[in-house]
Protein backbone atom coordinates (compact mmCIF):
# COMPACT_ATOMS: atom_id res chain seq x y z
CA UNK A 1 0.00 0.00 0.00
CA UNK A 2 1.23 3.50 -0.85
CA UNK A 3 2.06 6.45 1.40
CA UNK A 4 -0.64 9.12 1.24
CA UNK A 5 -0.07 12.47 -0.43
CA UNK A 6 -2.01 15.63 0.30
CA UNK A 7 -3.84 16.35 -2.97
CA UNK A 8 -5.46 14.22 -5.63
CA UNK A 9 -7.65 14.65 -8.65
CA UNK A 10 -9.84 11.70 -7.60
CA UNK A 11 -10.31 9.76 -4.36
CA UNK A 12 -12.08 6.41 -4.69
CA UNK A 13 -13.57 4.90 -1.54
CA UNK A 14 -13.43 1.12 -1.88
CA UNK A 15 -10.78 -0.97 -3.58
CA UNK A 16 -12.93 -3.94 -4.61
CA UNK A 17 -13.72 -4.79 -8.21
CA UNK A 18 -15.85 -1.68 -8.91
CA UNK A 19 -13.44 0.82 -7.35
CA UNK A 20 -10.47 -0.87 -8.99
CA UNK A 21 -12.17 -0.94 -12.40
CA UNK A 22 -12.91 2.79 -12.14
CA UNK A 23 -9.33 3.54 -11.09
CA UNK A 24 -7.89 1.41 -13.89
CA UNK A 25 -10.06 3.03 -16.54
CA UNK A 26 -9.31 6.54 -15.28
CA UNK A 27 -5.56 5.94 -15.60
CA UNK A 28 -5.92 4.33 -19.02
CA UNK A 29 -8.00 7.23 -20.34
CA UNK A 30 -5.97 9.93 -18.57
CA UNK A 31 -2.51 8.67 -17.57
CA UNK A 32 -1.55 11.93 -15.85
CA UNK A 33 -4.50 11.89 -13.45
CA UNK A 34 -3.59 11.65 -9.77
CA UNK A 35 -5.83 9.29 -7.87
CA UNK A 36 -5.90 7.14 -4.77
CA UNK A 37 -8.04 4.21 -3.76
CA UNK A 38 -8.90 4.06 -0.06
CA UNK A 39 -9.27 0.41 0.96
CA UNK A 40 -9.30 -0.73 4.61
CA UNK A 41 -8.44 -4.37 3.94
CA UNK A 42 -5.88 -5.22 1.23
CA UNK A 43 -6.50 -8.95 1.86
CA UNK A 44 -10.15 -8.54 0.75
CA UNK A 45 -11.23 -11.00 3.44
CA UNK A 46 -14.84 -9.83 3.46
CA UNK A 47 -15.05 -8.33 -0.03
CA UNK A 48 -17.90 -9.56 -2.20
CA UNK A 49 -16.00 -10.46 -5.37
CA UNK A 50 -13.74 -13.24 -4.02
CA UNK A 51 -16.86 -14.85 -2.52
CA UNK A 52 -18.88 -14.56 -5.74
CA UNK A 53 -19.73 -17.17 -8.36
CA UNK A 54 -18.09 -15.30 -11.24
CA UNK A 55 -21.00 -15.45 -13.70
CA UNK A 56 -21.40 -13.04 -16.61
CA UNK A 57 -24.54 -13.01 -18.74
CA UNK A 58 -26.52 -10.95 -21.21
CA UNK A 59 -29.84 -12.23 -19.90
CA UNK A 60 -31.29 -8.96 -18.62
CA UNK A 61 -34.26 -6.85 -19.63
CA UNK A 62 -32.96 -3.31 -19.03
CA UNK A 63 -30.95 -2.16 -22.07
CA UNK A 64 -28.27 -0.66 -19.82
CA UNK A 65 -27.59 -3.99 -18.12
CA UNK A 66 -27.50 -5.83 -21.43
CA UNK A 67 -25.10 -3.26 -22.88
CA UNK A 68 -22.85 -3.44 -19.80
CA UNK A 69 -22.80 -7.24 -19.99
CA UNK A 70 -22.05 -7.20 -23.70
CA UNK A 71 -19.12 -4.83 -23.15
CA UNK A 72 -17.86 -6.60 -20.04
CA UNK A 73 -18.03 -10.16 -21.41
CA UNK A 74 -15.88 -9.14 -24.36
CA UNK A 75 -13.50 -7.51 -21.86
CA UNK A 76 -13.36 -10.63 -19.67
CA UNK A 77 -12.68 -12.83 -22.69
CA UNK A 78 -9.67 -10.62 -23.52
CA UNK A 79 -8.77 -10.03 -19.87
CA UNK A 80 -5.44 -11.86 -20.02
CA UNK A 81 -4.22 -9.54 -22.76
CA UNK A 82 -5.89 -6.31 -21.61
CA UNK A 83 -4.72 -6.63 -18.00
CA UNK A 84 -1.23 -7.98 -18.72
CA UNK A 85 1.64 -6.36 -16.83
CA UNK A 86 5.18 -6.31 -18.27
CA UNK A 87 4.20 -8.94 -20.81
CA UNK A 88 2.78 -11.32 -18.18
CA UNK A 89 -0.85 -12.20 -18.94
CA UNK A 90 -3.61 -12.14 -16.34
CA UNK A 91 -5.58 -15.41 -16.67
CA UNK A 92 -9.12 -15.54 -15.26
CA UNK A 93 -10.15 -19.02 -16.48
CA UNK A 94 -13.11 -17.90 -18.61
CA UNK A 95 -15.59 -20.74 -19.24
CA UNK A 96 -17.97 -20.09 -22.11
CA UNK A 97 -20.59 -22.72 -21.29
CA UNK A 98 -23.63 -20.50 -21.49
CA UNK A 99 -26.52 -19.49 -19.24
CA UNK A 100 -29.95 -21.09 -19.04
CA UNK A 101 -32.82 -19.14 -17.48
CA UNK A 102 -35.90 -21.29 -16.88
CA UNK A 103 -39.42 -19.98 -16.20
CA UNK A 104 -42.92 -21.19 -15.41
CA UNK A 105 -46.16 -19.80 -16.82
CA UNK A 106 -47.24 -18.35 -20.16
CA UNK A 107 -46.77 -14.76 -18.99
CA UNK A 108 -43.17 -15.47 -17.96
CA UNK A 109 -42.49 -17.00 -21.36
CA UNK A 110 -43.84 -13.88 -23.07
CA UNK A 111 -41.50 -11.74 -20.98
CA UNK A 112 -38.55 -13.95 -21.98
CA UNK A 113 -39.52 -13.49 -25.64
CA UNK A 114 -39.75 -9.71 -25.27
CA UNK A 115 -36.44 -9.60 -23.41
CA UNK A 116 -34.79 -11.74 -26.07
CA UNK A 117 -35.68 -9.20 -28.74
CA UNK A 118 -33.83 -6.50 -26.79
CA UNK A 119 -30.89 -8.78 -26.03
CA UNK A 120 -30.55 -9.74 -29.69
CA UNK A 121 -30.50 -6.06 -30.67
CA UNK A 122 -27.17 -5.88 -28.83
CA UNK A 123 -25.83 -8.83 -30.80
CA UNK A 124 -26.47 -11.50 -28.18
CA UNK A 125 -27.05 -15.09 -29.28
CA UNK A 126 -30.29 -15.92 -27.44
CA UNK A 127 -32.12 -19.18 -28.09
CA UNK A 128 -35.66 -19.49 -26.80
CA UNK A 129 -36.53 -23.07 -25.86
CA UNK A 130 -39.80 -24.78 -25.12
CA UNK A 131 -40.06 -27.69 -22.70
CA UNK A 132 -38.98 -30.23 -25.29
CA UNK A 133 -36.10 -28.06 -26.44
CA UNK A 134 -34.75 -27.85 -22.90
CA UNK A 135 -35.03 -31.61 -22.48
CA UNK A 136 -33.21 -32.25 -25.76
CA UNK A 137 -30.24 -30.12 -24.73
CA UNK A 138 -30.22 -31.07 -21.05
CA UNK A 139 -31.87 -34.49 -20.65
CA UNK A 140 -31.07 -34.71 -16.93
CA UNK A 141 -33.29 -31.73 -16.16
CA UNK A 142 -36.86 -32.19 -15.01
CA UNK A 143 -38.97 -30.10 -17.39
CA UNK A 144 -42.59 -31.12 -16.83
CA UNK A 145 -43.21 -28.09 -14.58
CA UNK A 146 -41.46 -25.44 -16.70
CA UNK A 147 -42.86 -23.69 -19.76
CA UNK A 148 -39.79 -22.25 -21.41
CA UNK A 149 -36.23 -21.06 -21.15
CA UNK A 150 -33.74 -18.60 -22.57
CA UNK A 151 -30.36 -20.09 -23.45
CA UNK A 152 -27.37 -17.82 -24.15
CA UNK A 153 -24.45 -20.05 -25.20
CA UNK A 154 -21.99 -17.13 -25.45
CA UNK A 155 -22.23 -16.32 -21.74
CA UNK A 156 -20.24 -17.98 -18.97
CA UNK A 157 -18.13 -17.44 -15.89
CA UNK A 158 -14.60 -16.78 -14.69
CA UNK A 159 -12.59 -17.01 -11.49
CA UNK A 160 -13.67 -13.90 -9.54
CA UNK A 161 -10.61 -13.64 -7.30
CA UNK A 162 -8.25 -13.80 -10.28
CA UNK A 163 -10.41 -11.15 -11.93
CA UNK A 164 -10.04 -8.79 -8.95
CA UNK A 165 -6.34 -9.43 -8.37
CA UNK A 166 -5.49 -9.17 -12.06
CA UNK A 167 -7.22 -5.82 -12.41
CA UNK A 168 -5.65 -4.56 -9.19
CA UNK A 169 -2.16 -5.46 -10.43
CA UNK A 170 -2.89 -3.61 -13.66
CA UNK A 171 -4.16 -0.54 -11.80
CA UNK A 172 -1.04 -0.42 -9.63
CA UNK A 173 1.18 -0.80 -12.69
CA UNK A 174 -0.54 2.27 -14.17
CA UNK A 175 0.26 4.31 -11.06
CA UNK A 176 -2.93 3.96 -9.02
CA UNK A 177 -2.20 4.41 -5.31
CA UNK A 178 -3.90 2.05 -2.85
CA UNK A 179 -4.06 3.42 0.69
CA UNK A 180 -4.92 1.17 3.63
CA UNK A 181 -7.40 3.21 5.65
CA UNK A 182 -11.09 3.72 6.27
CA UNK A 183 -12.94 6.93 5.42
CA UNK A 184 -14.54 8.27 8.61
CA UNK A 185 -15.90 11.58 7.26
CA UNK A 186 -15.88 14.03 4.37
CA UNK A 187 -14.95 17.71 4.41
CA UNK A 188 -17.57 19.97 2.86
CA UNK A 189 -16.89 23.52 1.68
CA UNK A 190 -19.27 25.66 -0.32
CA UNK A 191 -21.51 22.81 -1.43
CA UNK A 192 -18.65 20.64 -2.64
CA UNK A 193 -16.65 17.92 -0.99
CA UNK A 194 -13.05 19.04 -0.71
CA UNK A 195 -11.45 16.28 1.34
CA UNK A 196 -11.82 13.09 3.31
CA UNK A 197 -10.98 12.24 6.89
CA UNK A 198 -9.29 8.86 7.24
CA UNK A 199 -8.95 6.45 10.13
CA UNK A 200 -5.21 7.13 10.03
CA UNK A 201 -5.82 10.80 10.84
CA UNK A 202 -4.86 11.92 7.33
CA UNK A 203 -7.06 14.42 5.49
CA UNK A 204 -6.36 14.13 1.76
CA UNK A 205 -7.94 16.68 -0.55
CA UNK A 206 -9.42 15.90 -3.97
CA UNK A 207 -11.40 17.41 -6.80
CA UNK A 208 -13.62 14.36 -7.28
CA UNK A 209 -14.81 11.55 -5.01
CA UNK A 210 -16.26 8.14 -5.84
CA UNK A 211 -18.14 5.89 -3.44
CA UNK A 212 -17.48 2.31 -4.56
CA UNK A 213 -17.66 0.78 -1.10
CA UNK A 214 -20.03 -2.04 -2.02
CA UNK A 215 -22.06 -3.35 0.89
CA UNK A 216 -20.66 -0.49 3.01
CA UNK A 217 -21.61 2.23 0.51
CA UNK A 218 -24.69 3.49 2.38
CA UNK A 219 -22.53 4.32 5.41
CA UNK A 220 -19.99 6.09 3.20
CA UNK A 221 -22.62 8.17 1.42
CA UNK A 222 -24.26 9.07 4.72
CA UNK A 223 -21.06 10.88 5.71
CA UNK A 224 -21.67 13.17 2.72
CA UNK A 225 -25.36 13.56 3.62
CA UNK A 226 -26.56 11.33 0.80
CA UNK A 227 -29.12 8.62 1.57
CA UNK A 228 -28.61 5.40 -0.39
CA UNK A 229 -31.16 2.57 -0.41
CA UNK A 230 -28.38 -0.05 -0.35
CA UNK A 231 -28.18 -2.79 2.27
CA UNK A 232 -25.87 -5.77 2.88
CA UNK A 233 -27.68 -9.01 2.05
CA UNK A 234 -26.01 -12.24 3.17
CA UNK A 235 -25.97 -15.08 0.67
CA UNK A 236 -24.34 -18.49 0.69
CA UNK A 237 -22.26 -20.17 -1.98
CA UNK A 238 -21.79 -23.94 -1.88
CA UNK A 239 -19.47 -26.38 -3.59
CA UNK A 240 -21.20 -29.73 -4.06
CA UNK A 241 -21.06 -32.92 -6.10
CA UNK A 242 -23.76 -35.25 -7.39
CA UNK A 243 -23.94 -39.02 -7.29
CA UNK A 244 -24.21 -39.53 -11.07
CA UNK A 245 -22.37 -38.05 -14.03
CA UNK A 246 -24.63 -36.01 -16.32
CA UNK A 247 -24.28 -33.89 -19.45
CA UNK A 248 -22.22 -30.66 -19.26
CA UNK A 249 -24.43 -27.89 -17.91
CA UNK A 250 -24.50 -24.12 -18.43
CA UNK A 251 -25.07 -21.70 -15.58
CA UNK A 252 -28.64 -22.65 -14.59
CA UNK A 253 -30.87 -20.00 -13.02
CA UNK A 254 -34.57 -19.63 -12.23
CA UNK A 255 -36.92 -17.01 -10.82
CA UNK A 256 -36.90 -18.73 -7.41
CA UNK A 257 -33.20 -17.70 -7.21
CA UNK A 258 -31.71 -21.17 -7.54
CA UNK A 259 -28.47 -20.62 -9.45
CA UNK A 260 -25.52 -22.93 -9.98
CA UNK A 261 -22.82 -23.84 -12.48
CA UNK A 262 -20.18 -26.50 -13.04
CA UNK A 263 -16.95 -26.10 -11.07
CA UNK A 264 -14.16 -28.66 -11.52
CA UNK A 265 -15.55 -32.10 -10.71
CA UNK A 266 -18.63 -30.62 -9.04
CA UNK A 267 -20.80 -27.52 -8.96
CA UNK A 268 -20.84 -24.11 -7.33
CA UNK A 269 -23.99 -22.19 -6.50
CA UNK A 270 -26.86 -21.71 -4.14
CA UNK A 271 -30.31 -20.28 -3.57
CA UNK A 272 -30.49 -16.68 -2.33
CA UNK A 273 -33.01 -15.94 0.40
CA UNK A 274 -34.39 -12.51 -0.55
CA UNK A 275 -35.95 -12.22 2.91
CA UNK A 276 -32.64 -12.65 4.73
CA UNK A 277 -32.33 -9.99 7.46
CA UNK A 278 -30.09 -7.19 6.22
CA UNK A 279 -26.79 -6.62 7.97
CA UNK A 280 -23.08 -7.42 8.06
CA UNK A 281 -23.44 -11.07 8.91
CA UNK A 282 -20.81 -13.51 7.65
CA UNK A 283 -21.78 -16.47 9.81
CA UNK A 284 -22.41 -19.66 7.85
CA UNK A 285 -25.65 -21.58 8.37
CA UNK A 286 -24.38 -25.11 7.72
CA UNK A 287 -27.93 -26.48 7.56
CA UNK A 288 -29.03 -24.10 4.81
CA UNK A 289 -27.86 -26.31 1.96
CA UNK A 290 -29.81 -29.34 3.19
CA UNK A 291 -32.81 -27.23 4.11
CA UNK A 292 -33.16 -24.99 1.06
CA UNK A 293 -30.71 -25.77 -1.75
CA UNK A 294 -30.73 -29.56 -1.91
CA UNK A 295 -34.53 -29.87 -2.32
CA UNK A 296 -34.44 -27.42 -5.24
CA UNK A 297 -31.53 -29.26 -6.88
CA UNK A 298 -33.07 -32.70 -6.40
CA UNK A 299 -36.35 -31.48 -7.83
CA UNK A 300 -34.78 -29.99 -10.95
CA UNK A 301 -32.10 -32.67 -11.56
CA UNK A 302 -33.32 -35.80 -9.73
CA UNK A 303 -30.90 -38.25 -11.38
CA UNK A 304 -27.88 -36.16 -10.42
CA UNK A 305 -28.66 -34.57 -7.10
CA UNK A 306 -30.82 -36.96 -5.11
CA UNK A 307 -27.57 -38.07 -3.49
CA UNK A 308 -25.81 -34.72 -3.50
CA UNK A 309 -22.90 -34.01 -1.15
CA UNK A 310 -22.03 -30.47 -0.04
CA UNK A 311 -18.29 -30.16 0.55
CA UNK A 312 -17.99 -26.48 1.48
CA UNK A 313 -20.18 -23.47 2.23
CA UNK A 314 -19.14 -19.84 2.51
CA UNK A 315 -21.00 -16.57 2.92
CA UNK A 316 -20.74 -13.25 1.14
CA UNK A 317 -22.70 -10.03 0.82
CA UNK A 318 -24.78 -8.58 -1.97
CA UNK A 319 -24.92 -4.78 -1.98
CA UNK A 320 -28.67 -4.97 -2.44
CA UNK A 321 -30.42 -1.96 -3.95
CA UNK A 322 -33.70 -1.95 -2.04
CA UNK A 323 -35.38 0.40 -4.52
CA UNK A 324 -35.33 -1.86 -7.56
CA UNK A 325 -32.34 -4.25 -7.56
CA UNK A 326 -30.46 -2.19 -10.13
CA UNK A 327 -27.21 -0.28 -9.54
CA UNK A 328 -27.01 3.40 -8.67
CA UNK A 329 -24.35 5.06 -10.82
CA UNK A 330 -23.43 8.70 -11.28
CA UNK A 331 -23.03 12.01 -9.48
CA UNK A 332 -25.22 13.66 -6.86
CA UNK A 333 -26.68 16.23 -9.23
CA UNK A 334 -27.86 19.39 -7.55
CA UNK A 335 -25.96 18.75 -4.33
CA UNK A 336 -22.31 17.64 -4.06
CA UNK A 337 -21.87 17.25 -7.80
CA UNK A 338 -18.27 16.12 -7.38
CA UNK A 339 -19.45 13.11 -5.36
CA UNK A 340 -20.10 10.02 -7.49
CA UNK A 341 -21.51 6.64 -6.54
CA UNK A 342 -21.24 3.21 -8.17
CA UNK A 343 -23.04 0.73 -5.96
CA UNK A 344 -26.18 -1.33 -5.40
CA UNK A 345 -25.32 -3.97 -8.00
CA UNK A 346 -27.36 -6.62 -6.15
CA UNK A 347 -25.11 -9.50 -7.17
CA UNK A 348 -24.10 -8.22 -10.63
CA UNK A 349 -21.06 -6.12 -9.73
CA UNK A 350 -18.31 -8.38 -11.00
CA UNK A 351 -19.93 -9.04 -14.36
CA UNK A 352 -20.51 -5.32 -15.00
CA UNK A 353 -17.30 -3.93 -13.49
CA UNK A 354 -15.40 -3.31 -16.77
CA UNK A 355 -18.30 -1.34 -18.25
CA UNK A 356 -18.97 0.56 -15.03
CA UNK A 357 -15.29 1.42 -14.70
CA UNK A 358 -15.25 2.96 -18.15
CA UNK A 359 -18.59 4.73 -17.67
CA UNK A 360 -17.69 6.41 -14.38
CA UNK A 361 -14.28 7.39 -15.75
CA UNK A 362 -16.02 9.03 -18.71
CA UNK A 363 -18.38 10.86 -16.39
CA UNK A 364 -15.48 12.21 -14.32
CA UNK A 365 -13.24 13.12 -17.24
CA UNK A 366 -15.78 14.31 -19.81
CA UNK A 367 -18.89 15.08 -17.70
CA UNK A 368 -20.92 12.71 -19.86
CA UNK A 369 -21.25 9.05 -20.82
CA UNK A 370 -19.58 8.30 -24.15
CA UNK A 371 -19.69 4.49 -24.47
CA UNK A 372 -22.88 3.38 -22.68
CA UNK A 373 -25.52 5.85 -21.50
CA UNK A 374 -26.29 4.94 -17.88
CA UNK A 375 -28.34 8.05 -17.11
CA UNK A 376 -31.43 6.02 -16.14
CA UNK A 377 -29.37 4.30 -13.43
CA UNK A 378 -28.55 7.62 -11.80
CA UNK A 379 -29.33 8.80 -8.28
CA UNK A 380 -32.20 10.92 -9.57
CA UNK A 381 -34.53 7.93 -9.64
CA UNK A 382 -33.84 7.40 -5.92
CA UNK A 383 -34.79 11.01 -5.14
CA UNK A 384 -37.95 10.66 -7.25
CA UNK A 385 -38.71 7.21 -5.81
CA UNK A 386 -39.06 5.83 -9.33
CA UNK A 387 -37.87 2.20 -9.45
CA UNK A 388 -36.24 1.03 -12.66
CA UNK A 389 -36.30 -2.72 -12.25
CA UNK A 390 -35.53 -5.78 -14.32
CA UNK A 391 -38.52 -7.51 -15.86
CA UNK A 392 -38.73 -11.29 -15.62
CA UNK A 393 -35.02 -11.59 -14.82
CA UNK A 394 -33.05 -11.69 -11.57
Amino acid sequence: MNALRGNYDVLIVGGGIIGTAIACSLKQQSPAIELAVIEPDPTYEFASTPRASGGARRLFSCPENIAMSHYSIDFIKRFGELMSVDGAPAPVDWKEQGYLFIVQGASAVRVLEENAAVQRSFGADIRLLDREGVHTLFPSMRVDDIDGAAYSPGDGWCDPNSFLQGMRRKARSLGVEYVQARVTDFINSGGRLTGAVLSTGDRPKAEMFVNAAGAWSAQVSAMAGMALPVSPLRRFEHFFTGQNRIEPLPYVKDLQRLAFRPEGNGYSGGLVNSHEPRGFNFEVDHDYFERAVWPALAHRFPSAFEGVKCHRTWSGLYEQCELDGNPIIGSWTGHHENFHVATGFSGHGMMHAPAVGRAVAELILHRRYETIDLSRLGYGRVLRNEPYAERGIL
